[in-house]
């Protein structure tokens, strides 16, 4: 494999440009890195990090791309999916570059090639942080009954509310702090991007995000319902409000990542109608 058929930038604009028409060809298997750019070209190419991004696109003869990866620093390398042989000549190429790689997130498999390569080059030992599965909206159950309450938009008098939420979510998932919280609820409320389940007294008791739509696909994310008021059907009720709004805005994919070691939500989403479509791994690297 040709090295050079990386296209590397720190430019989002030209990588857009090289990139786009593949990143929409699969809007759904490429919704990470669609919402991620989309949110880099609309707030700031430092959203996530102090770092410079890194784009890439790998192109063949002719021009034409079959894959990309985007790195947000501090946050995951991410990648589309790559052969095998491909992921070994990407780890190949970053380390020549001197480029710091501490995670890596992608499909399974090309996540799992990347993370046997990289050590090799660099001496740091590869460990399996987290597995996920991409779900796809087939048909959508309402749960019934739904649960005492109602489904409400977040508006700025709920700002607090999402900010501390943000980060019982962050601390519940085990995440690592993309953006600060105050920054993160401006953002989803300036597009109506928070749906609250709230009790009949008007207390929030569940929330559901979604990103804005782009190609035609909108992700659920972040779904958060504080410890003391689960399994009383709050988190089904929000998601399924969320997943319905899309629907009806248009949304021809709605989509949603779960953590495979959490049987509880993986079931939950199904019976809403989702079903899988890929799994996702995150390898993070240790010295």
């Amino acid at each position: 494999m040709d090295l050079a058929a990386w296209h590397l930038t720190h430019d989002l604009d030209d990588f857009l440009t090289r990139g786009t028409g593949f990143l929409r060809s699969r809007p759904a298997l490429h919704t990470v890195p669609l919402t991620v750019t989309d949110m880099l070209r609309r707030q700031g190419l430092h959203v996530y990090g102090d770092g410079a991004p890194l784009f890439g696109t790998l192109e063949d003869a002719r021009g034409g791309v079959r894959a990309v990866l985007f790195h947000t620093p501090p946050q995951a390398l991410s990648l589309t999916p790559l052969a095998a042989q491909d992921a070994m000549a990407l780890a190949e190429r970053l380390a020549d570059l001197r480029h710091p790689v501490t995670r890596i997130s992608a499909e399974r498999d090309t996540a799992e090639a990347f993370a046997d390569a990289w050590p090799l080059r660099t001496g740091v030992t590869a460990v399996l942080d987290a597995r996920q599965r991409l779900y796809r909206l087939v048909e959508l159950a309402v749960p019934e009954p739904p649960p005492a309450g109602r489904a409400r938009v977040a508006g700025p008098g709920d700002r607090e509310l999402l900010m501390r939420w943000h980060d019982e979510f962050v601390v519940a998932a085990g995440l690592r702090m993309g953006r600060e919280p105050g920054e993160w609820a401006d953002a989803r409320l300036a597009y109506g991007g928070i749906t609250l389940w709230e009790a009949p007294d008007g207390t929030p008791v569940s929330m559901a995000g979604a990103t804005p739509e782009i190609a035609g696909q909108v992700r659920v994310a972040p779904v958060y319902t504080p410890a003391h008021l689960r399994g009383r059907g709050y988190a089904g009720a929000v998601t399924a409000e969320v997943s319905r709004a899309a629907l009806e805005r248009g949304a021809t994919e709605v989509l949603l990542f779960t953590d495979l070691a959490n049987p509880t939500s993986n079931a939950l989403y199904q019976r809403l109608g989702y079903r899988g479509v890929a799994d996702f791994a995150t390898y993070a690297f240790e010295d």
